[in-house]
Parts: C-alpha cells; sequence; structure tokens
C-alpha cells in the first residue's frame, strides 16, 4: 500500500532539479547539467575559512592569505560549494526567494565537507537573523541548514543559541574595522541557552562567508561564554582572487 501512495504521490508531483526545476529521477537532487555548473569545494582547502588552494596538502596547516593576514576567532573552516553560478542562485533562492526544501540536500553536502573538523560531542549553532527579518523572511536559512547538517552528523543543534538583537545595515564595501564595529554588540548568547555553551566544541553555520565578519563576531560570543572551541561551516565560500 506504501508503495502505490508513493507511486501516485510522484505521479502527481514529479521529483524536478532543485536548479533549474527539469525532472530528476529522485528528490531533492540536481539535474546533470545544473550539477555540472555547481562548483564543489575539493581537494586542498584553508583550513580557516575553506577555500579552495593551489596544489597537494603537506600534511601541515594550511591557510590562504587572507586568513594568514587577519586570522579569524575560529580554529577550523569548511565551505562545501564556491558562491558562482549554479551555487550562487540556489543559495538566493534559499535566502530570498522562499525555498526552505534547498536546506536539505544542502546539508547533506555541507556535512560532507564537515566530517573532516567534527569534534566529540560538538553542536551545531546557526548564525541568527534579527527578528524583523525573520518575520519577513519566515524562517532562518542559517538555522534550516544548521538543522540539515545536525541531522546528518548525528550532533545536537540549538536553532536560537544565538540571538541577533541590533538590526545591522549590509556589511558590503565596509572595512574590517567597520565591519567590526557594525557588528559590536549586535549579537548576544540567549539567556536561556547560556548553560549549554560551556566546555562544548560548536559548529557554527551559515549560508555563505564573504570576510568572515559575521562568523567572527558570533564566534567571540561563542568563546566568552565558554565554548571550548569554535569551527566554522558555511554552504558556501566567496572565492578570492588568486
Amino acid at each position: 500500500m506504501l508503495a502505490r501512495i508513493q507511486t501516485a504521490v510522484s505521479l502527481l508531483y514529479p521529483a524536478r532539479c532543485l536548479g533549474c526545476g527539469a525532472l530528476v529521477e529522485s528528490d531533492f537532487g540536481l539535474c546533470g547539467s545544473c550539477w555540472r555548473e555547481t562548483s564543489f569545494v575539493g581537494g586542498t582547502v584553508c583550513e580557516s575559512c575553506g577555500v579552495a588552494l593551489p596544489g597537494a596538502h603537506d600534511g601541515h596547516r594550511l591557510e590562504c592569505d587572507d586568513c594568514m593576514d587577519h586570522p579569524h576567532p575560529w580554529s577550523h573552516g569548511r565551505a562545501a560549494l564556491v558562491y558562482e553560478g549554479r551555487a550562487r542562485q540556489m543559495i538566493l533562492a534559499l535566502k530570498h526567494g522562499d525555498r526552505p526544501e534547498i536546506a536539505r540536500p544542502a546539508g547533506r553536502w555541507m556535512a560532507h565537507a564537515a566530517r573532516a573538523i567534527l569534534r566529540p560531542g560538538m553542536i551545531a549553532v546557526p548564525v541568527p537573523l534579527h527578528w524583523s527579518r525573520f518575520v519577513k523572511r519566515r524562517y532562518n536559512q542559517s538555522a534550516l541548514l544548521a538543522q540539515s547538517v545536525a541531522r546528518e552528523l548525528e550532533i545536537d543543534v540549538v536553532p536560537d543559541m544565538l540571538q541577533r538583537i541590533k538590526r545591522t545595515p549590509m556589511l558590503e564595501g565596509k572595512s574590517p574595522a567597520q565591519r567590526f564595529e557594525t557588528l559590536a554588540n549586535a549579537i548576544r548568547v540567549h539567556p536561556n541557552r547560556a548553560a549549554q555553551l560551556p566546555g562544548r566544541p560548536v559548529l557554527l553555520v551559515d549560508d555563505v562567508m564573504t570576510t568572515g565578519a559575521t562568523l567572527g563576531a558570533c564566534a567571540r560570543v561563542c568563546m566568552a561564554n565558554g565554548a571550548e572551541d569554535v569551527r566554522v561551516l558555511t554552504l558556501a565560500r566567496v572565492a578570492k582572487d588568486a
């Protein structure tokens, strides 16, 4: 009976590609064309931000020039995709296009990237969204991603561990000092969740990393409230020019 119901549902609502809407064999998948247009991060990467690096891993910690020039307050970072082409379109659809279903497969891609930095007892914590943006968007895309990643990795997740208590303007075009000033005192630990942080390693989850300013503000708050370590995981990383 269950098989008949599933067959009927598939006939009424055939699986479609998350990228272009073409028919595909299974739900939450990409067609061949969109898969080829989606840039997955692989091979040698920066240990701090997850951006792809040229050459082979030599057994030592490798970092990109940006991370060496501007160290982050977290210890390790990974990203599943490069923020370009089809990946960028899917992320914008998740963030602004009312496409929360994209978080499910995205969580699988992110979990694959995160296994190299996973720690025992780790807790997944999403970058928070200000309540005014939450009301407009109806969901926090980073929280959806964190929940999907936690399910794949079988770790704990606290979607409301952090709160954004001050609505901040867009950071694009601002200098590092201006970004830091903009985010100062904008994020805090939820008073009812603070007891869950001390001594726990944190996997901080967001959709995109550009400069890492927002992730840095969240990481500092987690560490100030007793987190044992903070590592970051994003769906995509904005690639830097070689």
